[in-house]
Parts: C-alpha cells; sequence; structure tokens
C-alpha cells in the first residue's frame, strides 16, 4: 500500500491537531510536498546538518522533527546558517520536512505522557489546561432524519466528553417556515405556510473540528436551507494543556527521587534548588522550558517541580515549599522521538520508521 506525505500528516494532526499550537510556533509540513510518495521516515528532535545527512544514509523521504528548523521568518536563504543549509538540502534531495512540536506538547498522549510513565508518575490532571476548546453545534431536523444526521456528526468526530463517546442532547418540537417563490422546500410547498415535527440535536465538538462538522452537517441534512447554531463554550480542558500534575506510587526523599530520575532518564546532570527535607510524592512537569510553571506547582501542592531552562532566581521561589528541578531542555524532550516512531508504527506498517542516532544537543557537560 502506498502512503504519502498527505497520509502522515493527516494521522499526526489526528493525533495533535495543528490548531494548539503556540501561537508562535511553525508546526505542521514546512517543506516539500503533501503528494510525495513516502516509503523511509527519520524522527529527530533537533533537525542538523549532520541529522540530514543520516537522512540522506538512511534513504528517507520525509524527516519528522520536533524543534521547528523555520522558526522566524527568513528574508534570504544563503547558507549561512545551519538551518539555511538544511533548507537548501532538504531542496536539493527532494526530502520533505515535518514539524510536530508545541501541538504534541499539549495533548494527554503526547510529549508528557512518554516522561510520566518512564519515572512512574501517574498523571492527574494538566497544569496549565487550556480553555475555550470545546464548541457546541444546535440544529433542528425532520424526526424521520434525525438519526442519520446524529450519526453522521459522531463520525465526523462530535460528541465525544472524556471517555464517553456518541453523547448528544436531543428533543423533539414543531418547526414551521414558509419560502418564497424561489425556494425548493425538501417538506411542504414554496409560498405555503409549513409546519414539521423536528427533532433538536445538540452536540459538542473540539474546536479544530469546526470545518469537519459543518461538513457533515451540510451533506446530511435534507433542508435546503439548514438551521443551525455554533456556541464557544468557556470550558477548561483538565486533558489538553502545558505540563502536568501526578505523583509517584510511594513517598520518597528528594534525595533519593533525583537519583531515579538520573537513573531512568540517563541524564548526566541536575540542576536543583536545596534539599527542603520534604518527602516527594506529588510530581508536577512541564517538558522544554517550563520556568513559568513553578507558582503554579506550589498552588497545586506539589512537592517537586521538574523542568528545564531555569535561570539563577527562579531557583529562588521555591519558599521552603517546593523542591525546584531542571533536568535540561534536550534531555526532557529527547523521548519525543520513541514517542512518535510508536505511533506511526502502529499505524503505517508498510513503511520504515527511523530514530535519529544523532546526538542533537548543543550542550555540554564537564564533569
Amino acid at each position: 500500500m502506498e502512503v504519502f506525505v498527505r497520509d502522515i500528516a493527516d494521522m499526526l494532526e489526528n493525533l495533535a491537531p495543528l490548531e494548539y499550537a503556540d501561537y508562535y510556533d511553525n508546526v505542521g509540513l514546512i517543506i516539500g510536498s503533501f503528494k510525495k510518495k513516502v516509503k523511509n521516515i527519520l524522527i529527530t528532535l533537533d533537525l542538523t546538518e549532520d541529522v540530514f545527512y543520516e537522512s540522506i544514509k538512511k534513504k528517507c523521504d520525509l524527516i519528522i522533527s520536533f524543534h521547528p528548523v523555520i522558526f522566524k521568518s527568513i528574508k534570504n536563504i544563503t547558507g549561512k546558517t545551519f538551518s539555511e543549509r538544511v533548507i537548501i538540502h532538504a531542496l536539493k534531495n527532494d526530502i520533505s520536512i515535518y514539524v510536530i512540536h508545541t501541538n504534541l506538547d499539549v495533548i494527554w498522549e503526547g510529549t508528557s505522557s512518554y516522561v510520566s510513565k518512564l519515572l512512574r508518575i501517574n498523571r492527574e490532571k494538566v497544569l496549565f489546561p487550556k480553555k475555550e476548546t470545546i464548541k457546541k453545534l444546535i440544529t433542528y431536523v425532520p424526526v424521520d432524519y434525525a438519526e442519520k444526521v446524529r450519526n453522521s456528526l459522531f463520525e465526523a468526530g462530535a460528541g465525544n466528553i472524556s471517555n464517553y463517546s456518541h453523547c448528544s442532547y436531543n428533543f423533539d418540537g414543531l418547526g414551521s417556515y414558509m419560502g418564497n417563490q424561489k425556494t425548493k422546500p425538501f417538506l411542504g410547498k414554496k409560498k405555503i405556510f409549513h409546519i414539521e415535527k423536528e427533532t433538536c440535536i445538540s452536540v459538542l465538538f473540539p474546536d479544530y473540528k469546526l470545518n469537519i462538522i459543518k461538513n457533515a452537517l451540510f451533506k446530511n441534512h435534507p433542508y435546503e436551507e439548514i438551521a443551525y447554531e455554533i456556541y464557544n463554550i468557556e470550558n477548561v480542558n483538565p486533558y489538553v494543556g502545558i505540563g502536568f500534575i501526578g505523583s509517584i506510587p510511594e513517598k520518597i526523599n528528594e534525595y533519593d527521587f533525583l537519583l531515579f530520575i538520573k537513573e531512568k532518564m540517563n541524564i548526566p546532570c541536575i540542576r536543583h534548588s536545596y534539599f527542603i527535607e520534604k518527602k516527594v510524592q506529588k510530581v508536577a512537569m512541564i517538558t522544554g522550558s517550563g520556568r513559568f510553571g513553578i507558582e503554579s506547582a506550589i498552588e497545586e501542592g506539589a512537592d517537586v517541580f521538574i523542568s528545564s531552562d531555569l535561570k539563577y532566581h527562579d531557583f529562588f521561589k521555591h519558599e521552603k515549599k517546593i523542591l525546584i528541578v531542571d533536568i535540561g531542555h534536550y534531555e526532557s524532550e529527547k523521548f519525543t522521538k520513541s514517542l512518535v516512531k510508536s505511533f506511526l508504527d502502529k499505524n503505517f506498517t508498510s513503511i520504515s520508521v527511523f530514530e535519529s542516532e544523532v546526538y542533537t544537543n548543543p550542550v555540554k557537560y564537564f564533569y
């Protein structure tokens, strides 16, 4: 079975919608064509020149990078930086580049999921949940056609609430209308007042599926003119957002917990605030840069906050309430390659997916 870049992109975006990415990010297909056939894929955290040469050796048609090789606007491409040289190499060798970054960070089965399992942390909720991620559709359908329309909305992705699917609210009533001379009413006659028994269908759906839901409604609703309403729901989604709060099975002292992190994540160096002689069980974590999460972790009653890119003064924020731990940016995100590979292996059995073997961490440690 032939696989194209479009197939890979659709599957990844069903997992981590592009609409979930931060406003400043650059995700999705950034170099290449959706129509390109794919046989081999290379997954990397950072797309350096060495990683690109690796993709050539492994005869890859597509590179999936976590960090964008094109982040800010580029006014010219002359090869003066490694990112410009990678762009030139990709165009010359007809290799597509796809980025999955902050949109993967915020989903429940995304970046944090792999690390939490590795550290045996039972995640309970998101630390910074996204707001207004849900919309509500209300429409009115002739009673005999309600089941068809409702099922089409379910198939398009509506009606999912936490662990439940096919959720909707329905009630019957009377709808009235009268078409003018230009109309072709599905029920009734033009220029004659008509009352029809209708079912009011109400469903919730993720905001990023708005166009898909509307298309399903327009395709399956029998009326010439469809009455429908769409509302923004001011919800807080506990499973979509940055970071997480969770707990480990048993309380452990701070020193042993840091040793456990070093061992499980294979980290050469950990920066941390001084020990406050408090047992660790409740854990807050943000993979990547997360210095903004310290206060929220304290408010949530976490015993330890794990992240990276912390500044000198950030470690003073412990307030003798929390252990603050910086494990390194690369170290906190390096398992993303395995996460994406596992997902693609399950969904595309006819292609080969490789994790890059290039160590791309630009930070070196002097022991």
